[in-house]
């Protein structure tokens, strides 16, 4: 529930034939480094889980830790580390990879057994007569890195996910360097099962300017831009993203979330779709970069029938 005192604008509209059938509300805050440059919506710095568009913040730890040079990380294994990706083979495999590399077995991890986010790869599954392990969840890349970080300053790895590990203490500082958070605000678990914190929206967009736009993490970066497939995956929003433009990095969150970064202006916006509808998080978010003329991103505004007959639009009110 939206804290009452917040003021969401209408941000997209769905039209079928003359007739208003979809509304989404949410926010929109774009950044520099120094200043908020625009705002649509009025959130009153109300704070927002981050969900996982935590995972790029949380990745840093592999080059303040040095993981990625102790076990020899390539870019495609950095990028599954910050991904949430779509479970599909070139995934888990490198996933697997880095658990060898660590030598630490797939039991260790607790993000739990899911089903590929990727129809196709949850279709290869059933056809192969296979059932989803814990290496086909979004997170798996994620809880690798941390048992790799856990094992790199022999931590214990049986409670990695507990918010008083010296892991997860580790983590929430780096986040609130990154974001500039200088109150303290909720905490609580992730899907996946580890902590995840909230802030202001706008302390978001800066954790991602100074993250993004430092040359300490150019491996990050260059992960992202390089391999934009591993970052999601099949038909996954922040992928069409990054492979359609230049210089842009894009990671979405659940509840709503978008974050995309401009390396080249070091400028930055997130999207909060209240809803979390995930169809309207993508038109705002790609119609957002095209005005700004970050980039050229086609996607289609029409509403169709079956037989591919327009019978409304996708209106975003930006």
């Amino acid at each position: 529930m939206m804290n009452k005192n917040t003021q969401p604008a209408k941000l997209v509209i769905y039209n079928r034939d003359g007739l208003i059938e979809e509304e989404h509300f949410g926010y929109v805050i774009r950044c520099d480094k120094m200043h908020v440059i625009e705002q649509i919506g009025d959130d009153k710095n109300y704070p927002f889980y981050l969900r996982s568009c935590a995972k790029p913040l949380q990745a840093s730890l592999i080059i303040d830790y040095g993981l990625d040079e102790k076990f020899n990380l390539t870019e495609e294994e950095i990028a599954v580390c910050a991904a949430s990706h779509a479970g599909e083979k070139i995934h888990v495999n490198l996933v697997k990879n880095i658990l060898d590399k660590f030598e630490i077995p797939v039991s260790k991890l607790k993000c739990g057994e899911h089903q590929p986010i990727s129809r196709t790869a949850q279709d290869e599954l059933l056809t192969e007569g296979h059932n989803p392990t814990s290496l086909h969840n979004n997170c798996s890349g994620k809880h690798a890195m941390m048992l790799g970080l856990c094992k790199l300053n022999d931590w214990d790895m049986d409670n990695y996910d507990n918010i008083h590990h010296p892991l997860q203490q580790a983590v929430k500082k780096k986040i609130y360097e990154l974001c500039e958070v200088k109150n303290e605000y909720p905490i609580t678990k992730d899907g996946c099962g580890v902590p995840i914190h909230s802030m202001p929206l706008k302390n978001i967009v800066k954790g991602y300017l100074n993250l993004f736009c430092s040359p300490k993490y150019e491996k990050i970066k260059n992960a992202f831009l390089n391999h934009p497939y591993i970052i999601g995956g099949e038909n996954r929003t922040d992928t069409k993203i990054i492979e359609n433009s230049k210089n842009l990095i894009a990671k979405v969150g659940a509840s709503g979330l978008c974050v995309v970064v401009n390396t080249e202006l070091e400028e930055a916006f997130i999207v909060k779709i209240c809803d979390a509808d995930m169809k309207a998080r993508e038109f705002v978010t790609v119609d957002l970069i095209n005005n700004l003329r970050w980039a050229n991103i086609k996607l289609s505004h029409n509403i169709e029938t079956n037989q591919n007959e327009k019978i409304g639009d996708i209106i975003t009110l930006l």
